[in-house]
């Protein structure tokens, strides 16, 4: 299946020469090019809006550093998922583990960069989806600080925890590309030291235990902290009201005014925006606030490091309820970064004949660059 959008592959040249002279990028169908319309992986969001008049800034600022357009992505519709399947326009290839889901909602994005169609890929991460379909895919992915990419020209999910990341094959193409998107962005430096979420690695091996500790092994730290203190549950709880009423101010309006058609299990993450109580929004503000200080203290002074994803793939024909765990067990690790705004890096650290394996660095505000540095050292057989 086709990493990118039915219809003729947009195509737009460099608008200058600079660092990314001669490089080709896809752009997921949730960011803005000009003359195209934004699809957001829905046909009712497509036939309801009209073309964009400008590029978004993330993408302007590419063709300015030299490279060029080859293709919009495919996205689970509206960014609401992290498997990579979409109801009405498929499921783009995992091009290493084709048995197996490319991950979401960059689904596109990823299944182009993994197939070699463009050297790097623009793609969105709320919840996981960039980070997901990293691992899935066996590339380099990227969560950003919170707004050091600008969200303008980006068809909004949650804004409230909504960033712009990229994919790449390398960590030195990871890297190219974050000196020109956080170029002018204040670098922050990464802390040398390194510390394991027990509670992630636990998750894992509750699913795949020989991986959990092949990833322990490679972690290069004895040193483990229990980063959600026994309150798994309540992050998911406090992330998942936070996100979904964050989406229903931005997407809710529209929802209700077109009906639109969306896939079985998408259908069923929107409906559950009318459940929600506004005092109880009000109170899991107030918990991710103090689950924001606890992780910036953390990250103050190590990295955390983490399985990326609480199992290496999803099979195209997994059981629903371990997707649905799967889901949950995702969410939940990926609210780490989420709550704090933090940056996050997926690194493939082996990608064998059956699976991928990879870990993450979460680092402070700022620190992206220092991050995928501090990565590329640790990991220095990779390219």
């Amino acid at each position: 299946m086709s990493a990118f959008i039915p219809g003729p592959r947009s195509k737009i040249g460099a608008t200058a020469s600079g660092a990314l002279d001669g490089l080709r990028f896809a752009v997921k169908d949730l960011i803005d090019v000009a003359g195209t319309t934004t699809g957001g992986g829905n046909p009712d969001w497509l036939a309801t809006h009209d073309p964009a008049s400008r590029h978004a800034p993330c993408v302007a600022k590419l063709l300015a550093a030299g490279a060029c357009i080859d293709g919009k992505t495919i996205t689970d519709e509206l960014a609401y998922s992290l498997e990579g399947v979409n109801a009405h326009y498929g499921t783009p290839l995992n091009p290493r583990w084709p048995h197996a889901l490319p991950g979401g909602s960059s689904s596109g994005s990823a299944s182009a960069v993994a197939n070699g169609d463009v050297d790097f890929a623009l793609g969105t991460d709320t919840g996981g989806s960039v980070r997901v379909p990293a691992a899935f895919c066996g590339l380099w992915g990227i969560r950003p600080t919170y707004d050091a990419v600008p969200l303008e020209g980006v068809l909004p999910f949650a804004p409230r925890f909504d960033t712009v990341g990229w994919f790449a094959r390398t960590g030195e193409m990871l890297a190219r590309v974050a000196g020109v998107l956080l170029d002018g962005t204040p670098a922050v430096d990464a802390p040398s030291a390194l510390v394991r979420c027990q509670e992630a690695f636990d998750a894992r091996a509750a699913n795949e235990p020989d991986d959990a500790q092949r990833l322990r092994d490679l972690c290069l730290t004895p040193d483990a902290i229990e980063v959600f203190a026994g309150e798994q549950s309540r992050w998911l709880h406090v992330y998942q009201q936070l996100q979904d009423d964050s989406i229903g101010a931005s997407l809710g309006a529209w929802i209700d005014a077109n009906a639109p058609r969306f896939g079985p299990d998408i259908a069923a993450r929107f409906a559950r925006l009318k459940t929600h109580d506004t005092a109880e929004v009000e109170r899991c503000r107030v918990m991710r606030e103090a689950f924001a200080q606890r992780i910036d203290g953390i990250v103050g002074d190590v990295l955390i490091v983490l399985p990326t994803t609480p199992r290496s793939l999803l099979s195209k024909q997994e059981k629903p309820e371990i997707v649905d765990a799967f889901y949950r067990d995702a969410l939940t690790m990926n609210a780490i970064a989420a709550f704090a705004g933090l940056p996050q890096v997926s690194v493939p650290v082996v990608s064998e004949n059956e699976r991928p394996l990879a870990l993450s660095l979460i680092g402070p505000h700022g620190s992206d660059r220092a991050l995928i540095a501090r990565a590329r050292d640790l990991f220095p057989s990779l390219p």
